[in-house]
């Protein structure tokens, strides 16, 4: 199954969230010819319930960024428009990864609420106790405007959401030394997933078509 690789934050990690551009990654990809897109993201998780090292598989997001270009519609061309997002993840791409998990015997929680912070900055306790109150359950800092440039694309998207931390305030240790601590294994577990669902998404997205 032939696939397009593109490390949002530069291949040197250089780009901070806020300055990522969006909208050239994802014209980028649909461009090449990506019939689908798995954004691997790694999140502090809020409940007791998603523990470090755990792959969580959202079903919906929050938007708490600012000042990002956010869509291709800027009315510049003279029209304006607007896009279907009360399911933000693609029913197809989340079942692909889904069935993955649990083929390959790795554990995974389906359904959470993602909030997209600013970044780069970790949050505040007060904040995630703000997010916890919005109903939010992981935290990451790149999954808007994604999803939606995505959607904007009529490209098929989903976020396999990788929990590196409990977030401010719900851990024993410090969370950049907990991130180190778990980041490593997670994302081993996260690829096994991925290598799994290429053949689902394939069958369902390609072949289908």
């Amino acid at each position: 199954v032939p696939v397009c690789f593109l490390p949002r934050h530069g291949a040197d990690h250089s780009l901070p969230p806020h300055r990522i551009n969006y909208r050239a990654n994802l014209w980028a990809l649909k461009a090449a010819g990506a019939r689908a897109v798995v954004a691997v993201a790694t999140v502090g998780a809020i409940p007791d319930g998603m523990p470090p090292g755990a792959l969580v598989l959202p079903d919906q997001v929050v938007d708490y960024t600012h000042g990002r270009e956010a869509t291709y519609f800027d009315g510049a061309d003279g029209r304006v428009e607007h896009i279907e997002f009360t399911e933000p993840y693609h029913a197809a791409v989340r079942a692909a990864l889904r069935d993955a998990a649990k083929a390959s015997g790795v554990p995974l929680i389906d359904g959470a609420t993602y909030a997209a912070t600013q970044g780069p900055r970790l949050e505040t306790r007060a904040e995630v106790d703000r997010l916890e109150r919005d109903g939010c359950h992981i935290i990451g800092m790149t999954g808007m405007p994604e999803a939606a440039l995505a959607r904007e694309l009529d490209l098929p998207y989903a976020c396999l959401a990788v929990v590196a931390n409990r977030a401010a305030g719900r851990g024993a240790i410090g969370l950049l030394a907990e991130i180190e601590q778990h980041l490593t294994t997670a994302i081993g577990a996260a690829q096994t997933v991925l290598l799994a669902a290429l053949p689902r998404l394939h069958a369902a997205l390609v072949t289908a078509a």
